[in-house]
């Protein structure tokens, strides 16, 4: 979360307008509270109803609903200065319709943030050498990753969907071997 806050604290601090986030699969509503205390107004979708509900119990004064990047999100929400996907687009089995959904959401000159686990050459090759490659890559967790992405692969996902000027946050250890990496995505301006 601090390399995410950081990037949300530049784009308000630009910004001519309010603080207005969209949360795309928000989970329980974690990060959507901690974003609003940072003084982001959130709405946000999961297509977990039982993330859901524990959002609403939690923190019911939050704009946060059941869907998913496969609905029409844009029709329903509009679109944002900002919006954020955490650790979600590596669960997609769609990732190009994901990918749109997210650049609809995104308003013109406006900015998208996803994260998801890093992977890269290095990273690799120290799991496959210290035999941990089967436990990260284990096909045995129910709902867990089908999709698993690099720098390479998640920036030629948001440049085919539109997006330019991405640039990548490698997060957790030292960058080679980052736990995670966080994408930062321009939609362009008419």
């Amino acid at each position: 979360m601090p390399a995410v806050k950081a990037e949300l604290r530049k784009i308000n601090d630009s910004s001519q307008g309010g603080a207005w986030l969209f949360d795309l699969g928000c989970g329980n509503g974690s990060v959507a509270a901690s974003i609003t205390k940072e003084g982001w107004e959130v709405s946000g979708v999961d297509p977990s109803s039982e993330g859901i509900s524990a959002a609403a119990k939690t923190y019911p004064d939050l704009h946060l609903k059941e869907g998913s990047a496969y609905d029409d999100l844009v029709s329903l929400y509009g679109r944002f200065p900002v919006v954020l996907s955490l650790e979600v687009v590596e669960h997609v089995y769609a990732p190009r319709e994901y990918a749109r959904t997210l650049f609809d959401l995104v308003e013109p000159g406006g900015t998208a943030i996803i994260s998801t686990p890093y992977h890269g050459y290095l990273k690799n090759l120290a799991m496959a050498v210290t035999g941990k490659m089967d436990k990260h890559f284990t096909a045995l967790w129910d709902h867990g990753h089908i999709k698993f992405w690099s720098i390479p692969t998640l920036s030629a996902l948001l440049s085919e969907a539109g997006f330019n000027d991405i640039r990548f946050v490698r997060v957790g250890r030292v960058p080679p071997l980052a736990q995670s990496m966080i994408a930062i995505a321009q939609k362009p301006k008419p």
